[in-house]
C-alpha cells in the first residue's frame, strides 16, 4: 500500500512538468512543420514569462542580424548616457555629408540639408524606423562597431558580433555576415534588459527604450502581422533585401509580445539564406508568431 501510495505521489508531482514539455513540444512541431517546405534557413528562440516554457530551433546558430543591431546600439548608448557620458537632450549636429545615398533613411528624407536633433530623437528614429544615418552618427559617438561589442562582452553577452556598420554592411554583401548574432542569444539579450534585474540600465532609460521598441513602425506584415489588431508588442527588425542570385540573408523580427492576461513571451525569429521571395519570409516569421501566441494564450504558465 506505501508502494501504491508513492507511486501515486510521483505521478502527481510529474504529470503537470510532462504535460507543460508536451505543450512546447507540439508548439516546436507546429514551427518545424511551417517551415519544413521553406528554401530557408530559420532560427527560432521562445521563452515564457516565466523562463520555462522555451523551445528553440537552430537557437546556437550564428544568423546575420542586419538592423536588429540598432537595438544593441541603443542599449549601449543609453548605458553611456546613464554614466553621464551623454543626455538623452543632447542636441547631435548631422551634416549634409552624413546623408548617404541610397540610405533608408526618414531623417535624411526629412532634413535633407542636415539637422541638430536630441539624442533621444535619433534612437527613436533609428530603432522603431530602422533610420540608417541615424544609426551611423550614434555608432561614431559610441567609438564604432567594436565598441558596442566591447560593451556587451563586458556585460557577459560573450555570444554576439558586431564587426561592421551600415555604410560597410550595405557597401558589401558578404560583410554583413560578421554582425550576428544566435536566436536564444537574441532571447537572452531582450530578457536580461527588460527584466533589468541585474540594474543594466536606468529606470528611466529602460522606460525609454521600451517605449521606443513598442512604437517600432517597421515589419507589419512579421510578428505582428497575425496577431489581434490591439496586442502589444515591441520589437526591433532587420532586412537585407536580395541579391543578383535571388538570395535573402536576413529576414528578421526579434521581441517581446505581450498576452491579453498581462504576461509576454520573448522570441527571436531569424531567416537566411533564403530564395523565398520577400512575401514569403515574412510570413515565415507571422506564422511562427501567430502559433506561438495561440500556445500561451492557451498556455499562459
Amino acid at each position: 500500500m506505501t508502494r501504491l501510495f508513492f507511486a501515486v505521489g510521483l505521478l502527481l508531482l510529474c504529470t503537470p512538468f510532462q504535460s507543460s514539455a508536451r505543450g512546447t513540444d507540439s508548439l516546436k512541431q507546429k514551427i518545424q512543420q511551417l517551415i519544413a517546405s521553406k528554401n530557408a534557413t530559420v532560427g527560432v528562440a521562445i521563452v515564457g514569462h516565466n523562463g520555462k516554457d522555451s523551445l528553440s530551433i537552430n537557437g546556437g546558430q550564428h544568423f546575420p542580424m542586419q538592423s536588429v543591431f540598432k537595438f544593441h546600439i541603443a542599449l549601449a548608448m543609453l548605458s553611456k548616457i546613464d554614466s553621464g557620458k551623454f543626455s538623452l537632450n543632447q542636441k547631435i549636429k548631422i551634416d549634409e555629408k552624413d546623408m548617404l545615398p541610397d540610405f533608408y533613411s526618414p531623417i535624411m528624407e526629412k532634413y535633407p540639408k542636415g539637422v541638430s536633433l536630441a539624442i533621444a530623437q535619433i534612437i527613436d528614429y533609428m530603432v522603431a524606423e530602422s533610420d540608417n544615418v541615424g544609426c551611423e552618427v550614434l555608432l561614431r559617438l559610441l567609438g564604432g562597431p567594436g565598441a558596442v561589442e566591447d560593451f556587451f562582452k563586458k556585460k557577459g553577452f560573450k555570444d554576439i558580433s558586431i564587426k561592421i556598420n551600415e555604410e560597410t554592411m550595405q557597401a558589401n554583401w558578404d560583410m554583413q555576415y560578421q554582425n550576428w548574432t544566435p536566436p536564444k542569444a537574441s532571447n537572452e539579450l531582450l530578457n536580461a534588459f527588460f527584466n533589468n534585474s541585474k540594474k543594466l540600465l536606468s529606470k528611466k532609460s529602460h522606460d525609454f527604450i521600451w517605449k521606443v521598441m513598442r512604437g517600432t513602425k517597421t515589419g507589419e506584415n512579421r510578428l505582428r502581422a497575425q496577431l489581434p489588431g490591439k496586442t502589444i508588442i515591441a520589437h526591433k527588425t532587420g532586412s537585407s533585401g536580395t541579391n543578383k542570385a535571388g538570395l535573402t540573408a536576413a529576414v528578421n523580427d526579434i521581441g517581446i509580445i505581450f498576452l491579453p492576461n498581462g504576461r509576454h513571451f520573448f522570441i527571436s525569429v531569424f531567416v537566411t539564406q533564403s530564395t523565398e521571395d520577400a512575401t514569403t519570409n515574412e510570413k515565415i516569421i507571422a506564422d511562427i508568431g501567430k502559433a506561438t501566441w495561440d500556445y500561451f494564450v492557451v498556455n499562459p504558465g
